[in-house]
């Protein structure tokens, strides 16, 4: 209690003589109790919450188990496992200490962030003695997102709240109506939202006219598409500052990343909005993640599903940890998401071997494949096509593909795993060049590190071959 109570007079702007003359006790006992060296009794606290008329059910409220849920969370590191922490010992530091344990989780977000940025710049050099890489706004961003796993219980927090009061009105629980985001911008904002012909909105998806105080969405946006919008909107108009703290966190290196960083935050947000987090993991639990189940249950596409599973790792209510990757037919990856670990989350990813990039001959069918890394570790992965744009005979489209994988031991709370034999796995690498895989018949580059083969009397059919085998 000494913690909680010492923020309740912080909060109050009082010095512990301040208190203690409120209170009728001494100044000591006010630093003893604060220090946890002296009972806070029920007297004392009905006293405390007459005096200054607060609730005292908000003492308990701290958010104490969460953090500490995320201190134990963190405290699972491979860097910390040779030391002894039980978790009752991290839930008291939690308690007892947390402005300890807030810096001890940031300076480990801190840690990680940048493990990932130097990992990148050392993958991004041209080879020994190469100048250092430029400053990468978009790998930056992706680090920051990364070394968090992708995960914002703020931001959750934050949409949840506006999501009840939306779901309140509406008496739905699980999603809100495209008439609801309506509403809310309508009568919260005063933003009147308009479905318009692309041309007059300068060919965008979404247009804030805020001289006419309208909110002008292109009307070749499918269901899912506009909602997304709509919330988006929201998002910029009621979650700017709590976007703005967890930014604020960040390591960048200028404000190109921290703007992209902001991009994502705020479709991160809208997402939260739209698939609020505990409704969201209670459905993925209950259908085994069943991704077009999900996409009819919370009107979203299936992109968007894809992603947002990759958001549920909230400490004490983690989901089933996935990775995700978009790339279109030139390989070219336009989003890569990590809450999985998975050797692909910095580079990578462009193996022919792994079926997200056939999945483009089988539009619109899901495709389960295990996975092999030459390691030896496998995964589980899930792909599929996807399409952007679109809308009318002559509106431009884009067709990529995505990707979901997760580690063998969640595969069997995926649907897609039923009936698949996890011995029979695919050979890939993280990338030709790092790949030291003998006789792949789809490499395209030898592996670093390797001579090739001289002889020219053999040929095996294999495009690159190695000196020794």
């Amino acid at each position: 209690m000494g913690p909680r109570l010492k923020r309740v007079r912080r909060d109050l702007g009082l010095t512990q003589a301040n208190m203690a003359a409120d209170l009728d006790i001494s100044p000591s006992y006010v630093a003893l109790m604060e220090r946890n060296q002296r009972p806070v009794t029920a007297d004392l606290l009905l006293k405390l919450a007459t005096t200054y008329k607060i609730d005292i059910a908000s003492l308990a409220d701290d958010g104490g188990e969460e953090l500490s849920k995320r201190l134990q969370a963190t405290l699972k590191q491979p860097i910390f496992e040779d030391i002894d922490l039980p978790a009752l010992d991290s839930a008291d530091i939690a308690t007892s200490y947390p402005g300890f344990a807030e810096a001890l989780l940031r300076l480990h977000t801190a840690f990680t962030e940048e493990q990932m940025a130097h990992a990148q710049r050392r993958e991004m050099a041209s080879g020994e003695g190469a100048p250092a890489a430029a400053s990468d706004p978009v790998g930056e961003a992706r680090a920051f997102l990364a070394a968090r796993r992708n995960c914002f219980p703020a931001l959750d927090d934050h949409a949840a709240e506006v999501a009840q009061e939306m779901a309140a009105a509406q008496s739905r629980e699980e999603s809100v109506s495209t008439d609801a985001l309506i509403a809310r911008l309508a009568r919260k904002h005063g933003q009147k939202v308009r479905f318009s012909d692309p041309e007059l909105i300068l060919g965008s998806l979404r247009w804030h006219d805020r001289h006419r105080e309208q909110v002008l969405i292109s009307n070749l946006l499918d269901n899912p598409g506009r909602r997304f919008q709509l919330a988006l909107q929201i998002a910029l108009l009621e979650a700017r500052q709590v976007i703005q703290t967890q930014v604020l966190e960040g390591r960048f290196s200028g404000e190109n990343a921290r703007r992209l960083a902001q991009r994502a935050l705020s479709g991160y947000w809208a997402a939260a909005l739209l698939m609020p987090y505990r409704p969201f993991l209670r459905a993925a639990r209950q259908t085994r993640h069943d991704i077009e189940a999900l996409s009819r249950r919370f009107a979203a596409s299936f992109e968007q599903i894809a992603h947002r599973l990759t958001t549920m790792g909230r400490p004490g209510e983690e989901g089933v940890p996935f990775f995700f990757l978009r790339v279109d037919r030139a390989g070219n990856v336009s989003k890569r998401l990590d809450g999985a670990g998975f050797p692909f989350a910095r580079t990578g990813g462009s193996c022919p071997l792994w079926n997200v990039h056939a999945v483009f001959e089988t539009p619109g069918r899901i495709r389960p494949q295990w996975l092999e890394l030459p390691e030896g570790e496998k995964f589980f992965s899930i792909a599929r096509s996807v399409e952007a744009g679109g809308g009318s005979w002559d509106a431009p489209r884009a067709t990529r593909a995505v990707a979901l994988a997760c580690a063998p031991e969640h595969a069997g709370h995926v649907i897609y795993s039923d009936g698949l034999d996890p011995d029979a796995t695919t050979p890939i690498g993280v990338a030709c060049r790092l790949c030291h895989r003998p006789r792949c018949i789809a490499r395209s580059a030898p592996p670093i590190g390797r001579e090739l083969r001289p002889d020219d009397n053999r040929d095996t059919g294999v495009p690159f071959a190695f000196a020794g085998d």
